[in-house]
């Protein structure tokens, strides 16, 4: 082999342009595809990774960075008819830890706000250490109290906090104050202290009620099922061990409180309800916002749960009756991994760590009311149904000083204890949604000194796609302060400059304490602004059909404004075409959705965006494709990134039917300058894996397309998953779409 895999991770980003584009949303496919042709205009994404990369070398608004400093574009995320693009920095080819930023366009390229975590550094910053990596990591191990793993550390430029200074980064993972812990730890290469450290293990607590009889998504057929979603990459529940579940039927659990099967039902509902709310409710594409899940683990030996950056584990009740798998507490850890999968990743300091608890809370009080369980009402309570240690709820989002955290922002919040530095954020989310006297049952919330006399609320699914849209301008030194700029220029972009959920989004935050900031939204404006709407708002096809609906706009204040019109959310082989493709508001436009042979069969809800000067608005169609085309041939065309040692899933959903012709046969398109890095296989429908291809090799390749012969004994029906994993650091890319041929 020509690297090592692991424990490589010291390597120091090498960037050696201004702005490095070849990330998987905005990179242009391989030459020969169907999509190398298409131009610019074509595609929402490359347009919004052009816009933002003339953005960054223009050194737009908060973009500007010294001569030494260079950027490198690491994704375009689309969410609410908007386009998100990341970036990370280097100084002289070190990685800048702060040095990250985001450029918000919109779909026809244009953009609408910036965000970048530090500004530029100061010439002189040093670049050679006197501290060696080996006293760096004994420094780091002093963070634990038991040492089970450490990496190589990388030398980085450390911009968090007052003065950019170079640093080793170092990770390792053991115990501290009796609990997992994975630390990075930041030690200055210059003078051996400790310059800062975060915890990637985000712990909570929770409950084990247990919701009955519920139908949850898992694989399998015949005597052979698993515990695995296969509609849900990355989902699956399992024990200590992380192999998920297996049995010879599809029926889960018991209904006992100390039966772990049973706490992965809860587990496996809960957040396969958050999937379905963050894209029904909020416009993203799983956890991670790629498509992307992470596995559950249930059976830790412990009053807790917690997020470690790769999975969820869940404990049991201080009694040990139950598990802590309600809605609320698996959403809440789930709710850290979006934290961490949006730009910025996690951040480091207690301000920082209380916004992650927040923002766990309000994913838990978002799935809660998106589920709408009875046997488990939405009430902005956490962990409400667990006594945990005899004093009920752990947190109370409507009034936080209820278990003992602030109501309220001020200077003591950057030291205080994360989960209660979470009670502002709660406290703003709850006034956003229901206000300060929402009456119909639910409680009053208390308003701080200096803020209005009242809140009036806008409802939780909009005020969880304004939170939404914030966290899409996250950077890693994100504070109470930056939330509140971010949430503002969401509530704009979403709804207008004078819209009412511009207006409460910044009267909630008035009511908690936390001050205005220079060069926010203003809430007020010319007074334009539009509605959007379809008819009918949903159709069946079968695959190869067109459905078609009519798009209707209005002026609802001010004067009227040219609105462009764009898809989202189309499944693999369909496109979205508008006639016309802008109108001016109080006009109307036909939406044809076009649908091929080879799309799979499913319900999809595609969000059509209208974009116009005074912000966004978006309405959502559910197609739903069904029957056969009575072909054999599928396809995925979704694109999916491939970073260094990670794993991504394509499924494909075939109609086919009797037994698959084996072999079968693939044809996959990667974008990856180095085919040697990966090791790629198929999952058959009864969930038999395949070797499709090994990895190494002791020179890079680019992989291109590719033809292969898989000898399988399958039904054809069913869901077929093509897995890549990248195993070596270096080298990256994107799967383009791949075929079956059954």
């Amino acid at each position: 082999m020509r690297r090592t895999a692991l424990l490589a991770a010291a390597g120091a980003l090498a960037v050696t342009s201004v702005v490095v584009p070849p990330t998987v949303a905005a990179a242009k496919p391989p030459p020969g595809s169907e999509s190398a042709v298409r131009s610019l205009a074509d595609d929402p994404a490359q347009r919004a990774a052009a816009a933002a990369d003339q953005a960054v070398a223009s050194g737009l608004d908060d973009l500007r960075v010294s001569p030494n400093e260079t950027y490198r574009r690491t994704a375009v995320t689309p969410g609410g008819g908007m386009y998100y693009v990341t970036y990370e920095r280097a100084y002289k080819g070190l990685p800048i830890v702060g040095g990250d930023a985001v450029v918000v366009t919109d779909a026809n390229g244009r953009v609408r706000d910036t965000e970048a975590a530090s500004g530029a550094l100061p010439l002189g910053v040093p670049t050679s250490p006197t501290v060696t990596a080996e006293t760096a990591t004994s420094t780091a191990k002093t963070v634990l109290s038991r040492v089970d793993d450490t990496a190589a550390p990388r030398l980085v430029v450390l911009a968090w906090g007052g003065k950019p200074r170079l640093a080793w980064e170092a990770l390792v993972s053991g115990i501290a104050d009796g609990r997992p812990s994975i630390q990075h730890v930041f030690v200055d290469a210059t003078t051996g202290e400790i310059a800062d450290s975060y915890d990637q293990v985000k712990a909570g607590t929770g409950n084990g009620y247990y919701y009955g009889t519920v139908t949850i998504n898992t694989s399998g057929s015949g005597t052979s099922y698993s515990m695995t979603d296969s509609t849900r990459s990355g989902i699956k529940c399992g024990g200590q061990n992380g192999s998920a579940y297996t049995g010879t039927d599809d029926s889960w659990g018991t209904g006992s409180g100390t039966n772990l099967e049973t706490a992965c039902v809860d587990a496996l509902y809960s957040v396969q309800r958050e999937w379905d709310m963050l894209r029904d409710w909020l416009g993203r594409n799983g956890i991670n916002g790629s498509g992307g899940g992470f596995p559950a683990r249930v059976g830790l030996s412990d009053v807790n749960a917690y997020w470690n950056g790769s999975y969820t584990n869940f404990g049991h009740s201080q009694d040990n009756a139950r598990q802590a798998t309600t809605i609320d507490v698996v959403a809440h850890e789930f709710g850290h991994a979006i934290f961490q999968t949006t730009p910025g990743a996690a951040g480091s300091g207690n301000e920082n760590g209380g916004l992650n608890e927040a923002t766990g809370d309000i994913f838990g009080s978002l799935t809660e009311a998106y589920a709408n369980n009875p046997n488990d009402p939405p009430d902005y309570q956490v962990g409400e149904e667990v006594d945990l240690v005899g004093d009920g709820p752990i947190r109370y989002m409507y009034n936080p000083s209820l278990a003992g955290d602030p109501n309220c922002y001020s200077s003591s919040i950057p030291s205080t204890e994360v989960h209660s530095a979470a009670g502002p954020l709660n406290h703003w989310f709850y006034l956003l949604a229901e206000g300060s006297s929402p009456g119909g049952g639910k409680p009053n919330s208390p308003i701080c000194s200096g803020g209005p006399s009242s809140v009036t609320g806008v409802g939780i699914q909009k005020a969880g796609k304004i939170y939404m849209g914030a966290l899409q301008r996250k950077t890693s030194t994100w504070k109470y302060v930056n939330v509140r700029t971010a949430s503002l220029a969401a509530a704009v972009e979403l709804y207008g400059a004078s819209s009412a959920e511009c207006a409460a989004t910044k009267a909630a935050w008035n009511a908690v304490g936390v001050p205005a900031q220079s060069g926010e939204a203003s809430c007020s404006s010319s007074g334009n602004d539009f509605s959007l709407s379809l008819s009918p708002t949903g159709s069946t096809v079968t695959p190869g059909q067109s459905a078609t609906a009519t798009v209707a706009t209005s002026t609802t204040s001010g004067s009227a404004q040219t609105v462009s019109l764009s898809a989202s959310g189309l499944p693999s082989g369909a496109s979205a075409s508008f006639s016309p493709s802008s109108v001016t508001s109080g006009g109307s436009s036909t939406l044809t959705i076009s649908t091929s042979a080879s799309t799979p069969s499913g319900t999809y809800t595609v969000t059509v965006t209208g974009s116009g000067s005074s912000g966004g608005h978006t309405a959502s169609y559910t197609l739903t494709v069904s029957g056969t085309s009575g072909g054999r041939t599928f396809t995925n065309g979704t694109n999916y990134t491939i970073n260094d040692l990670s794993t991504i899933t394509s499924p494909i959903t075939s109609t086919a039917t009797g037994t698959a012709a084996s072999p079968v046969q693939l044809s996959i398109t990667i974008s990856h300058t180095c085919a040697e890095d990966l090791r790629i296989r198929l999952q058959g429908p009864n969930g038999t894996w395949y070797t499709v291809k090994s990895s190494g090799g002791s020179s890079c390749t680019s992989f291109g397309t590719r033809t292969y012969s898989v000898p399988v004994t399958q039904t054809a029906a069913g869901t077929w998953t093509l897995e890549v994993r990248d195993q070596y650091y270096y080298d990256t890319g994107y799967l383009d779409s791949w075929s079956i041929t059954l």
